[in-house]
């Protein structure tokens, strides 16, 4: 009954803006509660700090039970990607001064563990100011963070090259605008973008493609080729380097893109109206995905109405908040999205078919 009539009061708001204020009063209310009925959540810091050094001594662990024989490469590359994926978690927590705020020394050393970690990323020092304007912009034309995951692209073989490898994206799209000023500006971003490491890890997944591409085409062809022990000695500290910290990498940020690119609605989003900014994506079938970007789909829309909360708090707040915000009218589950090149409005592939 009290749920019912909470729903009721909700429904009876005017505005859009009510509503999401009462959405982010009652989640943040909740959130109160949580950390009062376990006191272990007011240790965020120490929290955030255990969470990453579990993740890091784990990547490392499991690296070296690879690099000795002990288990498969690709045992290696799915457990550091779910590993990556806790850090995903405690770096985006940082770029919003989630842990150590009045600590630089040890926040700023916790960013850099998560870049080092994370390196085919900018680093997360530029990618707040990209992160606070999508939050105040989610889905506008100006959300660059939401472009480069690919929000508003239709469908297709663009879409999943930039969802599978955005550098080499990146640089077609350079490489392929009007005019050499753009060309030289597109290139000499993506390179800023990239440097320093960024470069090392697109660098170092090139060259481990482009060797047993070729090594493949002359087997197939019967051509016995052979490879220098420079090479060969190369070869083995790139292959490392692939499974345990490429490979894990490159599946996080798809399953996470993907994810997010389609739980977020951007092109015809009002102007910072928490209620069309995102959807809850929670089918069973997306679980695959999920398992690599911690269940971003079902809990990141709650993180647009209340920033304060760290990742681990929104799990635990979710089945809570999604009743509160079904009530104010978020959606979930809105497949439709993949149609509609994730345009708010349910009639822009009518229109588009028309055209």
């Amino acid at each position: 009954m009290n749920v019912l009539k909470k729903a009721i009061e909700i429904d009876r708001l005017n505005t859009d803006q009510e509503k999401i204020d009462e959405v982010t009063r009652r989640i943040t209310e909740h959130g109160n509660y949580l950390r009062t009925r376990y006191p272990l959540l007011q240790y965020q810091n120490a929290l955030g700090a255990s969470v990453m050094a579990f993740a890091l001594v784990g990547m490392a662990v499991t690296g070296g039970l690879y690099l000795k024989g002990f288990i498969p490469g690709w045992t290696c590359i799915l457990i550091n990607a779910l590993l990556t994926s806790f850090i995903h978690e405690i770096e985006h927590d940082l770029i919003h001064r989630l842990y150590f705020r009045k600590h630089p020394l040890a926040h700023n050393a916790m960013m850099f563990l998560c870049w080092l970690a994370r390196p085919g990323m900018p680093s997360p020092w530029l990618r707040r100011d990209l992160h606070f304007h999508h939050h105040k912009e989610s889905g506008t034309a100006s959300d660059v963070e939401a472009w480069i995951t690919t929000s508003g692209n239709p469908w297709g073989i663009l879409r999943l090259l930039k969802l599978i490898d955005g550098f080499l994206f990146g640089f077609l799209n350079a490489i392929l605008a009007p005019g050499w000023r753009q060309k030289v500006r597109l290139l000499g971003k993506i390179v800023r973008l990239n440097t320093p490491f960024g470069l090392l890890y697109w660098g170092c997944w090139y060259v481990f493609l482009g060797y047993h591409l070729y090594i493949g085409l002359g087997s197939i062809m019967g051509v016995e080729v052979y490879s220098s022990a420079a090479t060969l000695e190369l070869m083995n500290i790139v292959n490392s380097a692939v499974v345990i910290l490429i490979a894990p990498n490159m599946i996080r940020q798809f399953c996470l893109f993907f994810i997010s690119s389609n739980m977020h609605y951007y092109g015809d989003v009002a102007p910072r109206n928490a209620l069309q900014q995102t959807q809850v994506m929670n089918p069973w079938w997306l679980w695959p995905f999920q398992m690599f970007c911690f269940n971003f789909g079902s809990t990141h829309s709650i993180h647009h109405f209340v920033v304060r909360d760290p990742f681990y708090l929104r799990q635990m707040t979710a089945p809570y908040a999604h009743k509160v915000m079904a009530e104010a009218g978020v959606r979930f589950n809105d497949f439709g999205t993949y149609k509609r090149a994730n345009r708010f409005s349910m009639e822009h592939s009518q229109t588009r078919s028309r055209g």
